[in-house]
């Protein structure tokens, strides 16, 4: 099945996020007399792998995560000592092990929301002839937990596991229209201080998304993740106070213009999350 490309692929989320988050480890050691840093730095290091870069070797790991190479030798001998990692003589890098599969599909288990949402999300995206993504926040970006693709032969090379920043995404701005203003302050400061040359821009499209949230009850991303990809986000605020999760509708520009974003698809998503909400309060 042909695949959509966008021109202008979206930034490489490791480097920076992952120097930022172990900066703030040692913030919490001395906070937090029970924070274990080297458990911390091995999942970090977990964390490094990510779809577009299944292989890294300790070099690259250093850098993505700003920790001394002989540290990080240590801690990918553990975790392939462990089963967490798999190592290749050929390549000399690490890649993820089935073990670390294992803890993802429990945790995908134990979210409901999946089971009620996946016939809900696949009826919109057979309709709007584009895939229906829901997904978490995992710090400054969004992770698909669930996916539903159309029968359409152009589509976006995204699936389950996928991560995408918040900050130019539908999915990503409704997930912050759902927080608590404080929250999403304290996040959207993070973001200014990951990209400050390119925040006035960024802000002044969360804020655009926010006012079309207060307005329609949907946030909008026309070409701001990438040119030639628009979508639409609702937020889901867990009835069991277990989170918040987001909906999104997205696909190329020509097929979701945003006129029919707003008037057609973001309208039919909203309906989307308000059935999904009802019925996990039966449940």
């Amino acid at each position: 099945m042909p695949r959509f490309s966008p021109l202008s692929s979206p930034p490489n989320e490791v480097g920076a996020a992952y120097v930022e988050s172990l900066e703030q480890i040692g913030e919490e050691e001395v906070k937090d007399r029970q924070f274990v840093t080297a458990l911390a730095r091995g999942l970090e290091i977990l964390r490094a792998f990510t779809p577009q870069r299944p292989m890294l070797g300790n070099q690259e790991l250093a850098a993505s995560t700003g920790l001394p190479k002989p540290t990080i030798s240590r801690l990918t001998h553990t975790l392939t000592r462990l089963g967490y990692l798999n190592y290749s003589e050929r390549r000399g890098k690490y890649q993820l092990s089935t073990r670390v599969l294992a803890l993802g599909f429990a945790a995908l288990s134990n979210m409901g929301v999946r089971d009620v949402a996946r016939p809900l999300m696949q009826e919109l995206a057979d309709y709007a002839n584009v895939p229906v993504s829901l997904g978490s926040r995992d710090r400054l970006n969004i992770v698909y937990v669930e996916h539903c693709r159309s029968t359409a032969a152009v589509t976006l090379r995204l699936d389950v596991g996928s991560r995408l920043p918040m900050a130019t995404t539908a999915m990503g701005r409704a997930l912050l229209a759902a927080l608590p203003e404080g929250e999403r302050r304290y996040l959207m400061g993070h973001m200014a201080k990951r990209e400050p040359e390119k925040w006035p821009r960024i802000q002044a499209g969360i804020e655009q998304a926010l006012d079309e949230y207060h307005t329609h009850g949907f946030t909008l991303s026309i070409g701001d993740w990438d040119r030639d990809v628009n979508a639409v986000g609702v937020p889901l605020i867990s009835p069991d106070g277990s989170g918040i999760l987001a909906f999104n509708c997205g696909g190329p520009s020509f097929l979701l213009p945003r006129q029919r974003l707003l008037l057609d698809v973001g309208p039919r998503l909203v309906n989307l999350v308000r059935n999904v909400e009802a019925a996990l309060l039966r449940r």
